[in-house]
């Protein structure tokens, strides 16, 4: 019983941003049904491999992907081609809260499933529409994929090594940033809309946009050009305002150190056996060692490499300059801090195994989201939310299913 039981959320959203939304509601308790495809499903179940194997070491038909934003959901699949499936959506809207919907602009309202058509019958429901581009403006009909919204939203234009360096270019981030907080973003427009709700019986439509998250997400950096009129640049693992900060190669791997003021660079070039660094004029002081950086950076990163990871990270720890190691995913989910807050949770799978994920992160005394039920399996639900949620009978399913509505 999480803090949004009372809520049922209605999901025909696929791939990352909306499913990211649907989950997060869905950890709190709200009874999220998930509308997919027959036989097919969200495109997410097929990006594979890797796909969840059984105890037997068989793949199953569960992407590792669409494992990762389907968790506590039930899986409904519907033909919302067909007026059936339309009606099915319909009268599941009408024992809704929530709507979300990632399709194309405008693409609903042919099978009568858009925002205005759905609200005549249920008037206060909260409708939220994911899109690349929104439902205005010139690019509100392109397809939005978060790469393409990378570039676009600036995104790609401060990150990467800088030009002229080794491996200078724009780089793309090693998620999908954007369909991520756009998936936040529209769980807090989502919840913000209940609240109004609830105080004044009034339902409302959310337009959602990637390239809208994508540039509002840049913050500071926007703010820098805002105040200037200069494009900020990419800079890499470096900081164009602070020196030595950024990543740094030992002998074994690599590692951060981020020194943020002088006395933590003397402790740090102390360790390395290079104290006479911090007394160099050109050294001594941050303004003078970002102006210094291309003759003092290749000097550090030759200190460095003469030790190794653990020995530098315990060293520089014990001496107070912050610094960290860059681990891999089995190092992180390694980790004694990783473990010690039980990220990864494990839960039964139909399979006969279980599912390996990650907990939502949040961390709350009274309502805490839980992990409760795997990704639920094509169609795991289609008969039961019938049955119970619209009152259908066997009859009623069974003609549905020889027809291929469901």
């Amino acid at each position: 019983m999480g803090a949004l039981s009372h809520i049922r959320v209605l999901d025909l959203t696929r791939v990352l941003a909306g499913p990211w939304c649907a989950q997060t509601l869905a950890d709190f308790g709200a009874d999220v049904i998930k509308i997919e495809r027959p036989e097919v499903g969200d495109d997410t179940r097929h990006w594979g491999p890797p796909y969840l194997k059984t105890p037997q070491g068989a793949d199953t038909r569960e992407a590792a992907y669409y494992l990762a934003a389907n968790r506590n959901k039930r899986s409904v699949t519907v033909d919302i081609a067909s007026p059936e499936g339309q009606q099915i959506i319909r009268e599941l809207a009408a024992q809704s809260d929530v709507v979300l919907e990632n399709y194309k602009v405008g693409q609903l309202k042919k099978y009568g499933l858009d925002y205005e058509s759905l609200k005549q019958v249920k008037p206060d429901l909260i409708y939220c529409s994911v899109t690349g581009f929104g439902q205005t403006g010139p690019y509100a009909q392109r397809a939005g994929y978060d790469f393409i919204v990378q570039g676009i939203g600036g995104f790609m234009s401060i990150t990467g090594e800088r030009d002229g360096q080794p491996g200078g270019g724009p780089q793309k981030a090693g998620v999908a940033i954007a369909d991520l907080m756009t998936g936040m973003y529209s769980t807090i427009a989502v919840l913000t809309a209940l609240t109004h709700r609830d105080r004044t019986g009034e339902g409302q439509y959310i337009d959602m946009a990637l390239l809208d998250v994508q540039v509002a997400m840049l913050a500071n950096m926007n703010s820098n050009y805002l105040a200037s009129g200069q494009p900020p640049v990419r800079w890499g693992n470096a900081h164009p305002n602070i020196v030595p900060y950024q990543t740094f190669q030992t002998s074994d791997g690599w590692i951060i150190v981020a020194v943020g003021n002088d006395g933590q660079f003397r402790k740090f070039v102390e360790v390395g056996g290079r104290p006479e660094l911090a007394e160099d004029d050109r050294f001594a002081t941050n303004p003078a060692r970002v102006r210094h950086r291309d003759s003092l950076v290749p000097i550090l990163a030759e200190m460095v490499r003469l030790q190794g990871k653990q020995q530098w990270i315990s060293a520089l720890e014990a001496a107070g300059v912050p610094c960290g190691p860059i681990n891999d995913l089995n190092e992180v989910f390694e980790n004694e801090q990783v473990v010690a807050r039980g990220l990864q949770v494990d839960l039964p799978h139909p399979s006969g195994g279980t599912v390996k994920l990650v907990r939502n992160p949040i961390n709350m005394t009274s309502t805490p989201p839980q992990a409760v039920s795997h990704p639920p399996l094509l169609g795991e639900h289609t008969e039961r939310v019938l049955h119970d949620v619209l009152g259908y009978d066997d009859a009623k399913i069974a003609q549905l299913k020889g027809k291929s509505v469901i």
